[in-house]
């Protein structure tokens, strides 16, 4: 968006943008008046989807006992707009290249119909607008998805010439909605430097992104919240708000989206559902956003993977020293597994046919699929708040088989690596630096996991993909650390990284080192 293609001869920079000399005659359309003395003329026509359409209309329905009349929007509006020349041309390097290049036909039209004025002694800035140079622009809803830009555009023409938008005259009118079209037309017409000044001195107050309980799982967004927390990401990355896009990124990370849902993938995005910009976010940020969720629900999900190859292991688990039982091992693993089962972070499949995928699908038939045992399992963790997920581990109860196993149970384990998880999640690791992400997207990137080292991830030999696997080893000396209590410290970032892009986890590093545990029928080896 914003570029200009190099044309030969007569041909028009875009193919939407055609030239044309408005008759001397009345105008056919509506003129707004940018700047009374401006010397061009924009013919615009704006065209709106049927599906847009239908949106629009039912939204702007009112209420019942409301006493408003809801606007009135049409398929195709076209609308002209005075502006100034030497404006459009200073504060856009779209039109700058439209305009000013003569390879274009748009600018040698301006450029012969300026000099017929001048030769009939005619001053552009006081001429009839029916005389100016008009420039004709073609402008669909296919990033916006709304109705009614005409308003947006000309309020955008205001920005571009210093003027007040109507828009900013009245408090109750600017919306992030209203900010997201602004921002996809500015990254259009690229002029994203002059409407980033617009969004500073407007002091506009971002709203607060709304939650609700809708289930057990915790706060969840509904469809209106989760747009407007994408608009806000949309409007902070376009026009270059850092700390709002660390807020609202690292916000719809710990949400989840209706977009990475399995149901969302397979159709909802056909004709019939139209997708605007911010649901499809630019520059691989919607990639990586998912990915990073990805990533931290796959470092969650380890330690109750873990916890449970432990209990299932030769390995004895009990605590009680010389008196250690069996018998322990197999209650605690029980409890464990109604416990999670409970907060629904484990499902159990069996062994019959509708359990596991068809061998005609394209899924693997040595994995069970969750969605098929479950529905809407793989839909219901996209959009589970991640937060709720460790409060959830963290209400594991203390289980003992009697009143001499004290700390034998999971939660006494599990407490120092929940909390160790939550302190990593307020790194600012987790949510995307708009800085970094342009000076270096590879190493910024977590998908590029092969270049994220890392302080504290260390290789065990084994290979995954042509490179070294990272495993990360948890020690109870990282809670206590004071280094990861602050907010954006460098190593609280560098372990937060090492965490969530590690290929496996050793939770319990630390007993293993120390030679806890024996095996049935003989002692651990010595070192």
């Amino acid at each position: 968006m914003g570029e200009t293609a190099e044309g030969q001869d007569g041909d028009s920079a875009d193919s939407a943008t055609t030239t044309a000399t408005a008759p001397s005659t009345n105008l056919e359309f509506d003129v707004v008046d940018i700047v009374p003395d401006g010397d061009l003329l924009l013919d615009v026509t704006f065209e709106t989807s049927p599906e847009t359409l239908k949106a629009a209309r039912k939204a702007a329905k009112p209420r019942p006992g409301q006493k408003t009349t809801p606007p009135t929007f049409k398929a195709k509006t076209r609308v002209g707009y005075r502006v100034q020349l030497a404006v459009l041309k200073q504060n856009s390097k779209y039109f700058d290249n439209l305009l000013s290049d003569t390879r274009f036909s748009e600018a040698r039209s301006i450029e012969a119909s300026l000099q017929q004025l001048s030769l009939r002694n005619v001053n552009p800035s006081e001429a009839d607008a029916a005389d100016l140079p008009v420039v004709k622009i073609l402008e669909d809803d296919e990033a916006t998805r709304s109705a009614g830009q005409d308003s947006a555009f000309a309020d955008l023409l205001r920005i571009l010439h210093r003027k007040q938008s109507t828009s900013a005259a009245s408090a109750k009118t600017v919306n992030m909605q209203y900010l997201a079209v602004l921002a996809v037309l500015a990254d259009r017409f690229d002029c994203i430097g002059i409407m980033s000044r617009y969004l500073s001195a407007l002091k506009y107050k971002w709203p607060a992104t709304q939650t609700r309980l809708a289930r057990e799982d915790g706060p969840a967004l509904s469809l209106a919240a989760e747009e407007m927390l994408r608009q806000k990401i949309l409007v902070a990355w376009l026009l270059d708000q850092p700390p709002k896009l660390h807020t609202a990124a690292r916000e719809l990370i710990m949400y989840g989206s209706r977009r990475w849902s399995a149901s969302f993938e397979e159709g909802d995005d056909d004709e019939n559902t139209p997708i605007a910009a911010w649901w499809d976010l630019p520059d691989d940020l919607e990639q990586e956003l998912h990915h990073r969720r990805a990533s931290i629900l796959s470092t969650i999900a380890s330690i109750q993977q873990h916890f449970l190859s432990l209990y299932t292991s030769r390995t004895r688990q009990c605590k009680l020293g010389y008196e250690s039982s069996a018998s322990c091992d197999s209650y605690q693993l029980g409890e464990m597994v109604k416990f999670l089962c409970s907060k629904d972070l484990l499902f159990l499949t069996d062994f019959t046919f509708s359990s596991f995928p068809s061998p005609l699908s394209s899924s693997s038939p040595s994995s069970p699929s969750p969605s098929s045992s479950s529905p809407g399992v793989t839909d219901r963790i996209a959009t589970t708040d991640i937060g709720a997920l460790l409060a959830s581990l963290k209400q594991c109860p203390t289980y003992q088989i009697d009143k001499h196993h004290t700390n034998c149970g999971l939660r006494t384990r599990l407490l120092p690596i929940v909390e160790f998880v939550q302190a990593m999640l307020s790194s600012a690791a987790v949510s995307i630096s708009r800085t970094a992400w342009v000076r270096d997207r590879e190493g910024t990137a977590w998908s590029f996991r092969e270049q994220n080292d890392g302080e504290y991830g260390d290789g065990d030999g084994k290979k995954k993909g042509g490179r070294e696997k990272k495993v990360f080893r948890f020690t109870r000396g990282m809670t206590t650390d004071q280094r990861f209590r602050y907010e954006g410290a460098m190593a609280a970032d560098r372990m937060a990284r090492a965490l969530f892009t590690a290929d496996e986890w050793d939770w319990t590093a630390e007993e293993r080192d120390e030679g806890r545990g024996v095996e049935f029928g003989r002692w651990p080896v010595a070192r």
